[in-house]
């Protein structure tokens, strides 16, 4: 029996409940009875059963009775539904439910049926999402702050893409500006040899792209006046630079769906659209010469300036045509990731979302993460030689590798700084939790290959047979992974799956010690031997879907 097939019957049954108390009671207003309200949890105390519900303290006072007494009635009726071995009522009315060894042992053989599909849900079925993340000034490489916030967007978009949303990843090219002056400026002053300019961009790659540039010009950047030569080289150096990022994100397994750039919406007058159908809504006001939203209606702390008095365009006006694109283009849910220096941001995207008449934390979300430090021999690394004054994606990914930067970044809640130790992310023991995982992986597929040498299959399962304790917690881990997978999706919070597999893999280690899958010595090979391979499979299974949602590779050996 899955997870599911006991909320079907515990929904039924709370609603066959809820039907009789209004039957022997006229009075009691008509009561409804949802899905969500027959959730399960696991015990914290496995000895108090495999699942447990609260759902008769829910309905008790609705019901003109107290919890217990529901709850023992309820579990009356739970009592008689094949698969269940026993259902008690603890406390002040929680109803533990303790399942047959068969009925739970079925779960190994579903997993191993569903394969890829496991744990994916219909939380998001349909719904449309853009997710923006990174998005990076052209001007650099991709620095530390970047790279998690590459490895938490990529995350999050399988997580919401497993639980049927329509994902969008896209990058916002910010393209437009004086940080795009100020690159030029320095590309320019590598080219002839000058120092970087005060307010320019240094590191070795601003003179590798320099170079790149000189070799596409026929001719010497020397003899071309100054201002054509900053045109050139701010027109060829930022393509250059912004190939580097898509080449460095793609070998960190992310890839987005949209590269927009920021310049286009000056170029197409989508910001006078913008601005045009703001001021038929009538939140456009002029004052001092300047065109103003009245951001004050819907929360903000002061009105914001669209439009300044000498024609140039605010920041915002660039946010406020960018959203009205997002929403033009058809998507439901528009989710911008942005760093810690953003927090002030906020109240004016939301007054912004609201204007247009959408709502906010629906239509618009924005998610804040925190700092990333790394930490080597026990002291912060500060700098790195080609990026600057930043640690760069390439730096972390060259000590590290792919899968242990990313399982790093996302192991911990985006909204709390996190300290990456180096030196253990290179070790190949229990202590590097992306080894402690990816381990497990290849122990199961060594399981496999073992089975197969001693001539065990899969050929029968007999879900009975699987008694063992060790058993019952592997089983009840691997039900866990479509809550998981909703709750990270509904939460925005990838990390419960990294914690999720971590805890999968050490519970699959314990019955790992405890239980063989083949025969020792001369042992004939039964149907215990073969339902365990089952078993072990379906570990397997699960913790290949759950480092697939990370973005992180399933190693078959080790």
């Amino acid at each position: 029996m899955t997870p599911a097939e006991l909320s079907v019957s515990l929904l039924a049954i709370v609603q066959g409940v809820v039907e009789r108390r209004r039957e022997a009671d006229a009075e009691l207003a008509e009561v409804a009875v949802t899905p969500a309200d027959a959730a399960l949890e696991r015990p914290k105390n496995r000895d108090h059963g495999d699942w447990a519900s609260n759902v008769a303290m829910k309905f008790a006072k609705r019901l003109g009775t107290n919890p217990r007494a529901l709850a023992d009635e309820i579990a009356g009726d739970l009592a008689e539904v094949d698969g269940i071995a026993s259902v008690d009522v603890a406390g002040p009315g929680f109803i533990n439910i303790t399942l047959e060894a068969a009925a739970a042992g079925l779960l190994a053989k579903t997993i191993v049926d569903q394969g890829a599909l496991y744990g994916s849900g219909d939380y998001y079925d349909g719904v449309t999402i853009n997710l923006e993340f990174v998005s990076a000034n052209p001007t650099g490489p991709i620095h530390i702050g970047g790279v998690r916030w590459a490895a938490v967007g990529d995350s999050l978009a399988r997580v919401f893409e497993a639980v049927g949303g329509q994902v969008t990843r896209e990058y916002y090219f910010n393209d437009h500006g004086a940080q795009i002056d100020r690159f030029a400026r320095s590309l320019v002053a590598s080219a002839l040899g000058e120092p970087t300019p005060e307010d320019g961009y240094g590191g070795d790659y601003i003179s590798e792209i320099a170079a790149r540039v000189i070799d596409t010009f026929d001719g010497d950047v020397r003899d071309l006046p100054r201002d054509e030569a900053q045109e050139l080289f701010r027109a060829v150096g930022v393509e250059f630079m912004f190939a580097d990022i898509k080449a460095s994100l793609h070998d960190f397994g992310v890839d987005f769906d949209v590269y927009f750039h920021e310049n286009s919406l000056h170029e197409s007058k989508a910001v006078e659209r913008a601005v045009a159908r703001l001021r038929e809504l009538g939140h456009i006001y002029e004052a001092d010469g300047a065109t103003w939203l009245r951001t004050t209606e819907f929360g903000d702390d002061r009105d914001r300036v669209v439009i300044k008095s000498d024609g140039e365009a605010a920041y915002i006006a660039g946010d406020i045509a960018y959203y009205l694109d997002k929403r033009e283009r058809g998507f439901e849910r528009n989710i911008i990731m942005l760093g810690a220096d953003h927090h002030g941001y906020i109240g004016r995207m939301m007054a912004m979302c609201a204007a247009f008449g959408d709502t906010p934390g629906v239509n618009l979300e924005i998610l804040i993460g925190q700092l990333v430090n790394l930490l080597k021999d026990g002291e912060p690394v500060r700098m790195s030689k080609r990026a600057g004054t930043v640690v760069s994606m390439e730096d972390l990914v060259d000590v590290v590798g792919v899968d242990a930067a990313r399982y790093s970044l996302v192991r911990s809640s985006m909204d709390s700084m996190v300290d990456i130790d180096l030196d253990l992310l290179t070790k190949k023991s229990n202590d590097n939790p992306v080894f402690y995982v990816q381990y497990a992986h290849a122990r199961t597929c060594a399981v496999d290959r073992n089975a197969a040498a001693s001539g065990v299959d899969r050929s029968a399962f007999d879900a009975s047979l699987l008694t063992h304790p060790t058993e019952a917690a592997l089983l009840g881990a691997l039900s866990e992974l479509p809550r998981v997978v909703t709750q990270a999706a509904e939460l925005r919070e990838p990390h419960r799956v990294a914690r999720y597999v971590e805890e999968v893999a050490g519970t699959y280690h314990r019955w790992y010690d405890a239980c063989r899958v083949t025969p020792l010595g001369d042992e004939e090979v039964t149907d215990l031997h073969r339902t365990r391979l089952w078993l072990n499979d379906a570990a397997g299974q699960v913790i290949r879907n759950g480092l697939g949602l990370l973005g992180v590779s399933a190693p078959e050996r080790m």
